[in-house]
């Protein structure tokens, strides 16, 4: 019993070593001084132009939150799909409950407008 202990130890101790042998060949081999173009924010071949603060719309990021939380959910929807003829009624109705979720979900974003890429102003008078 204590050989299978041994056996992960050693597998974590190999696992260690080779990260501690790596990053000692990286430090050995990288250059020391850096170039003025390396120390720029964005290694992309432009210069940066203007402040990098500069204000993003939100909707952005809500509807890339939007698109992750559906796009997990989805996936969730394939081992069931796969394993499907042998789950039974029971599990055929979970799966209804679940889509009809995700249906009322999609119906509130969309109500929202969350899905608009550019939403109309609203104009308080």
């Amino acid at each position: 019993m204590t050989l299978q202990f041994a056996n992960v130890l050693v597998f974590l101790g190999v696992g260690a070593l080779f990260i501690f042998v790596n990053l000692l060949i990286s430090s050995l081999i990288r250059p020391s001084k850096y170039s003025e173009e390396k120390l720029i924010p964005y290694e992309c071949g432009e210069n940066p132009v203007g402040s990098p603060w500069i204000k993003f719309n939100i909707r952005f990021y809500v509807f890339a939150l939007i698109f992750i939380i559906f796009d997990v959910e989805v996936a969730f929807l394939l081992p069931w799909a796969v394993v499907f003829k042998d789950l039974g009624w029971i599990a055929f109705i979970e799966g209804l409950i679940f889509i009809a979720i995700l249906v009322v979900g999609l119906a509130y974003v969309w109500a929202k407008g969350d899905l608009q890429w550019v939403r109309p102003e609203e104009r308080h008078q």
